[in-house]
């Protein structure tokens, strides 16, 4: 697929003539298998597809989660939908989740690993709260919650249950869902406020934004 100016587009947003980092989702055929998130910060067109290593330290990629497959199908649809009214507004072709590699451009593929993240040791009672307050975050919000706890914790094994990883979990899914926007108060987070509210932090949020502020071509 193409968008409005013929630049190719694979799955959800992902242009490689405009930036090669993005993120793979890789589902499993069948409902037992794990859904791997990885993050790719290179793309080679020609090379064949392969689940992500689960080397530590790979400096091209970085696997970011193995999400049960139960849990993955809870969330898949609502990130869909909410993936694809933002690439509508940017003019994009629409993306869907099928078996195999799934390319996710890189913004988008930090919004859905921290929901992953939010959801893979939590009660599976409680992922419609942590959809609902994810979906109460701005764009920057989950950008910049990602930039910290993979920084910390975002190796899918070394880094699971621990620090910002679980400090993730207890805001998105621990917080009762109301009209505002949810209350990021574990400790990891006493800094979000304040810097959430800066302009030289974060841009000014704009409805339905998709790229980062000040990099409308989103490398």
């Amino acid at each position: 697929m193409s968008d409005r100016s013929g630049t190719r587009v694979s799955g959800f947003g992902f242009q490689p003539e405009l930036s090669q980092h993005h993120f793979l989702v890789t589902v499993p055929v069948g409902n037992r298998g794990d859904v791997l998130i990885a993050e790719h910060l290179t793309h080679d067109s020609k090379a064949k597809p392969e689940p992500p290593p689960l080397a530590i330290g790979s400096h091209d990629v970085k696997l970011r989660i193995r999400l049960p497959r139960s849990k993955w199908n809870a969330v898949a649809d609502a990130v869909r939908i909410e993936f694809n009214r933002r690439l509508k507004g940017q003019g994009l072709p629409a993306g869907r989740w099928k078996t195999g590699n799934n390319a996710v451009m890189r913004l988008l593929g930090k919004e859905l690993t921290l929901l992953a993240w939010a959801v893979e040791d939590a009660d599976p009672a409680l992922t419609p709260t942590a959809i609902r307050n994810w979906l109460g975050l701005a764009p920057e919000e989950r950008w910049w919650l990602y930039t910290m706890t993979s920084a910390a914790t975002g190796d899918a094994i070394q880094g699971r249950g621990k620090g910002w990883r679980k400090a993730v979990r207890f805001a998105l899914t621990e917080n009762p869902v109301g009209d505002t926007r949810p209350d990021l108060s574990p400790p990891e987070f006493r800094l979000v406020s304040t810097e959430m509210g800066s302009e030289s932090a974060v841009g000014r949020h704009r409805e339905g934004a998709l790229w980062e502020p000040g990099n409308a071509g989103g490398k």
